[in-house]
């Protein structure tokens, strides 16, 4: 049976994780966070005192070190770099900070396409990130871009990083998050934009779950044309 990816794009705070992770559950299909493969990379240079402007020359190989996985359990996806589960170390407002400039290099974002594509090969699965419809798996069966009003955007992830107890206030997080936006936006390599053939879906006053229906929805009207 032919297997279908459904890919989920978006900026920072539209709901792409959550929206993604209970879609996976629901239709039993593998969950990739692609986002967590980026602050893996992030992580690893921080633990490793890496200042990747001054390691430019050097990407490749500090690269191949870079092994990133993922523990499936019932409950969770949980990424794992180099064998060590890392999820709680990979969402503090220092690694976002860093995974954005990161993904920017191209020796990065092939490395991590590769491995994105390896991940979902012959299988049913559901990603999110940022150039999943455009670039990672274009052929994908149905693609949602999803966005919302910037201020809601800095709401919800204040309530994700209180939940963590990690301090922060909503107009640094807001600037933060523009200069994110501007930056996945405007790089040369896999700019932040919705596939031509994406489905947009603004989530800023709509439930997570009015979000997944909408979007399951829009998956079985897609399974029946493909029938």
């Amino acid at each position: 049976m032919k297997k279908s990816i459904i890919t989920i794009d978006g900026p920072a705070g539209s709901g792409k994780s959550t929206v993604a992770r209970i879609l996976a559950e629901k239709l039993k299909f593998l969950y990739l966070d692609t986002g967590a493969m980026y602050r893996a990379v992030a992580l690893y240079f921080i633990k490793n005192n890496l200042n990747y402007q001054n390691e430019l020359e050097n990407l490749k190989s500090i690269l191949e070190n870079i092994n990133i996985s993922f523990h499936h359990d019932p409950d969770q996806s949980l990424v794992k770099l180099n064998g060590k589960i890392v999820e709680s170390e990979i969402r503090t407002p220092e690694v976002t900070e860093l995974a954005s400039p990161l993904s920017a290099l191209p020796e990065v974002r092939t490395r991590l396409i590769s491995m994105q594509r390896e991940i979902g090969k012959n299988k049913n699965l559901v990603c999110e990130g940022r150039d999943m419809g455009t670039v990672v798996f274009p052929h994908a069966a149905l693609k949602i871009f999803l966005v919302a009003q910037v201020d809601q955007r800095v709401k919800r992830r204040l309530l994700d990083l209180q939940k963590k107890g990690i301090p922060t206030d909503f107009a640094k997080l807001k600037k933060q998050m523009e200069i994110r936006d501007y930056r996945d936006s405007h790089r040369n390599l896999s700019p932040l934009k919705p596939a031509d053939d994406a489905v947009e879906v603004d989530t800023t006053s709509l439930s997570i779950q009015q979000v997944v229906n909408k979007i399951m929805q829009l998956f079985e009207k897609n399974l029946g044309k493909t029938q």
